[in-house]
């Protein structure tokens, strides 16, 4: 039974994930811890409860979602792994950090590359990848079957999506994504999103003002 727990981190606002299950191997998802008050909340969160990071993944690689990822690889020793088509948005960050007020150490490299369709394992637990982009060229989402939940990023969220206007975004693609990969799930999937609130599948397909058809 995979545990799902969240944080949100930094001036956006961003909800980082700890995904853990009954053997205590834990993957990191979009860390955005990036004040020291930030890292040592996710660190005593990780040691108090025994856990071991075995890996570190982003949905996308904009700013928000991965100031801590120099932190949680060189910290627990883990490598990140993102979409590729999502490379370019992640060497991009150091070009406009500082434009948020920001001053972070570089983004390790990835080590390896996920596709759509991709099983990320820890522990007794699996997810699935799912290619999902228009908010980011890259962006994957989480989808785990036997708990009925969806680590999402920024493709959908309570009333809305992401957002299209960032290098790299486009409406229909994303549209797209939402209608052939998460909208193909069952209603009663939760949809643990990258800011604000959780939703479900079947909320968001009677009530989005984006997706009404």
């Amino acid at each position: 039974m995979i545990n799902v727990h969240f944080f949100t981190f930094n001036g956006f606002q961003e909800n980082t994930y700890i995904l853990f299950d009954e053997t205590k191997e834990c993957v990191i998802i979009d860390p955005g811890c990036y004040s020291n008050e930030e890292q040592a909340i996710l660190k005593n969160y990780i040691l108090e409860n025994d856990l071991k990071p075995v890996k570190l993944l982003n949905t996308h690689c904009h700013i928000d979602h991965v100031l801590g990822n120099n932190f949680v690889a060189s910290t627990f020793n883990v490598e990140l792994e993102i979409h590729e088509k999502d490379l370019p948005t992640l060497h991009a960050t150091p070009e406009y950090v500082h434009l948020y007020g920001f001053n972070i150490d570089k983004s390790p490299e990835p080590s390896h590359f996920l596709n759509d369709g991709d099983i990320v394992e820890f522990g007794n637990s699996k997810l699935e990848v799912l290619f999902t982009p228009g908010h980011a060229p890259g962006h994957v989402v989480f989808v785990a079957y036997d708990e009925k939940f969806i680590i999402n990023g920024d493709v959908l969220f309570q009333g809305s999506i992401g957002r299209t206007d960032l290098p790299g975004g486009d409406m229909e693609t994303l549209l797209n994504s939402i209608r052939t990969k998460l909208f193909t799930l069952p209603e009663d999937y939760v949809v643990h999103t990258g800011h604000g609130a959780t939703t479900t599948i079947g909320y968001e397909k009677s009530n989005n003002p984006f997706l009404k058809q």
